[in-house]
């Protein structure tokens, strides 16, 4: 598959705002690695800015593993080290500052947290992409998505098949029976694009696009390989992409980076951060 040329081809006199400031709202003090690996992947998938909005508690943590081209925004926490509900203002203000917005990876499911989580999806304008906690916090609150169902910002989810049982209130095993039919299904009733991870993802949107995904390998089945495809979803949309592309194309280099890191690494001996070094290589093979 051929990335298209807004990815591939930069104007002489480009700058880093040209490709998006990715905002991402992730981490606490157990899942710290979580938002440090959506970082980086979003910094090698081409987004020009990448902010961090971490628990206040983590930072000093933060900054000594993250990539060095991320900020971060320290946050008000909760006695957890999660993100609490009262950064919802802080956050409100600097979204005026940023392009994609980035909820889910590593938050923890304190309530607290996840009344947070529940009032940015009601109320940012901006694209939103949506994934492990994010979604956690929607379960049962679908509604949500209707909020600003007006908008033409785009929503994007990306759930592993566990996750998608728990949003509809179905059983895994009939999630996986039906994986096509249940992302458009979904996709269209909600007004989103689904990323449904596992082998053979599929992204739907409301439009009735569709994919099927042929890159990946089951090495990829590790801690932190979510996280670091919600990072490149992140900045392909970024630098332009509609969300269905931005999607479609990043599933597709997701995998193809993962295929180079089993070839390197093997399937048994790979992890998330070999996906993102393979990253610029799957790029490149796609150029």
């Amino acid at each position: 598959m051929r990335l298209p040329a807004q990815l591939l081809h930069r104007k002489i006199d480009a700058h880093k705002g040209d490709f998006g400031h990715v905002f991402i709202l992730a981490g606490c003090a157990r899942f710290s690695g979580a938002a440090v690996l959506c970082a980086q992947a979003a910094q090698r998938a081409g987004a020009g800015l990448v902010t961090l909005g971490i628990p206040k508690g983590i930072n000093s943590a933060i900054i000594k593993i993250k990539p060095k081209e991320a900020m971060t925004l320290p946050l008000p926490e909760t006695n957890e080290g999660s993100l609490s509900e009262s950064a919802y203002r802080k956050i409100e203000g600097f979204l005026r500052s940023v392009d994609i917005v980035v909820i889910g990876p590593g938050l923890s499911q304190n309530i607290s947290t996840q009344a947070l989580v529940q009032k940015l999806i009601a109320s940012v304008k901006k694209p939103l992409v949506i994934d492990a906690d994010g979604l956690n916090a929607l379960t049962g609150h679908l509604r949500l998505l209707y909020a600003n169902r007006y908008s033409l910002s785009a929503k994007i989810l990306t759930p592993h098949p566990g996750e998608m049982a728990r949003l509809l209130g179905i059983s895994i095993k009939k999630v996986q029976a039906g994986r096509k039919s249940i992302a458009q299904a979904f996709a269209k009733a909600y007004k989103v694009t689904i990323v449904l991870k596992g082998h053979r993802t599929v992204v739907a949107d409301y439009a009735d696009d569709v994919y099927l995904n042929t890159t990946g390998n089951p090495g990829m089945a590790t801690a932190g390989s979510g996280d670091v495809l919600t990072g490149m979803i992140a900045a392909f949309l970024g630098q332009g992409l509609c969300a269905f592309f931005a999607a479609k194309y990043a599933v597709h280099v997701h995998g193809l980076a993962g295929d180079l890191a089993a070839r390197e690494k093997t399937q048994l001996g790979m992890i998330a951060s070999d996906i993102i070094e393979k990253i610029p290589e799957a790029i490149k093979r796609c150029s």
